[in-house]
């Protein structure tokens, strides 16, 4: 397999299909040559999913327990037995959760292979290309890294794939303070501390909005791939978000983590009928004028726009009299209407760290139903 490939399977078998597509593409030879062709028990397997939120994998958020499966009995079929299933939610949701909820407990349960909850792993200090970042210790433990994202979208960054699931990989302090910098300086340079060794995309039913799922598109689609910024600019192509959109892909570009140049790109298909997957369809229009962010979690965010587009369907949000506050950035100021406990200075404030949608959308529409 050549970096500048992107091999995608298709169908409904998904443990199956995984494990047709890592056959093919050779993972289990790309693992020893990585690995200095150690022994392969010997080697110490990291699998990262997307579990950002305690949500089935069919909401269109999180990474589907059949791909993990496929790959875990790939692996261990392949005599590589020192695998460990790595992940930390975002900030508001508990890892322990999704885990539960996502069907990673069974998992672990089935195969002996252990869950390790990145927010409660230890941080360590390191050199991201001059950058001084916070990323947990146990991917210095990792011999091999594979990364297994869902290709979805986001309400900040438009797109998030291979090189934005790295955030799972830092602790949650470190979370908040990506977003004071802006998410996409932080995110290309966290990739040159962490590079993940293959990528597998879940590429089932993606949400094509927001990265908590709730409106998949289905597109029963498995990939795997080498070059994670090549894997983010088809991701982009896909959900028909023109590439310089994400500022993070040409950054990681720039600082030799991969090519973004899709004229290059060698797409094979192993199985299945690839014509159907056309760009996907966004669901919500953008309510962004709505808003006053600075620095906001993505958690909050996520919560807040889906709210937002229940009231402009209701036709509620032209009663609007100031843009909502939200983020770090409006800490300790004042004002008229924010959401979460960043704004608690505000004259009206949704508390929460953040508050579901349900209390933002109970609330703002309070607010709105008492403006005279």
């Amino acid at each position: 397999m050549r970096r500048n490939e992107i091999w995608r399977s298709y169908g409904t078998t998904f443990t199956k299909m995984t494990k047709r597509l890592l056959a093919q593409t050779g993972l289990a030879e790309h693992i020893s040559e990585k690995t200095a062709y150690r022994s392969r028990a010997s080697v110490r397997i990291g699998i990262k999913p997307n579990l950002v939120t305690p949500a089935p994998a069919d909401f269109g958020g999180t990474t589907h327990p059949e791909i993990i499966a496929g790959i875990i009995e790939y692996l261990q079929a392949a005599g590589f037995t020192d695998l460990v299933i790595a992940e930390g939610s975002w900030v508001g949701d508990k890892t322990s959760e999704a885990f539960e909820y996502c069907g990673y407990n069974a998992l672990s349960e089935k195969y002996g292979v252990p869950l390790l909850d990145t927010q409660k792993d230890p941080a360590v200090s390191v050199d991201a290309a001059g950058l001084k970042l916070s990323i947990c210790r146990c991917v210095h433990s990792f011999d091999y890294l594979i990364n297994v994202p869902v290709l979805k979208g986001h309400c900040q960054t438009r797109v998030t794939c291979a090189l934005k699931n790295m955030k799972g990989l830092i602790p949650n302090r470190e979370k908040r303070r990506f977003h004071t910098m802006g998410l996409h300086k932080p995110i290309a340079y966290l990739n040159t501390a962490i590079r993940p060794d293959f990528i597998v995309i879940d590429h089932i039913c993606g949400d094509p909005d927001f990265e908590e799922g709730g409106n998949p598109l289905t597109r029963n689609c498995i990939m795997a791939a080498l070059d994670p910024v090549l894997t983010d600019a088809y991701a982009c192509s896909l959900l028909d978000v023109p590439v310089e959109k994400v500022p993070y892909i040409g950054l990681a570009e720039k600082l030799g983590i991969g090519s973004a140049d899709l004229s290059s790109l060698r797409l094979i298909t192993c199985e299945g009928d690839p014509s159907g997957d056309t760009a996907m369809e966004h669901r919500l229009l953008d309510v962004s004028y709505a808003v006053d962010e600075s620095e906001s979690c993505s958690a909050c965010y996520g919560m807040l726009v889906p709210a937002l587009d229940r009231l402009r369907n209701e036709g509620l949000l032209d009663k609007l009299d100031t843009a909502v506050a939200i983020g770090q950035g409006h800490r300790g100021k004042t004002g008229k209407l924010g959401v979460g406990n960043c704004t608690r200075g505000f004259d009206c404030c949704i508390e929460g760290c953040p508050p579901s949608e349900e209390e933002i959308y109970n609330g703002l529409k309070k607010y709105l139903e008492d403006l005279k």
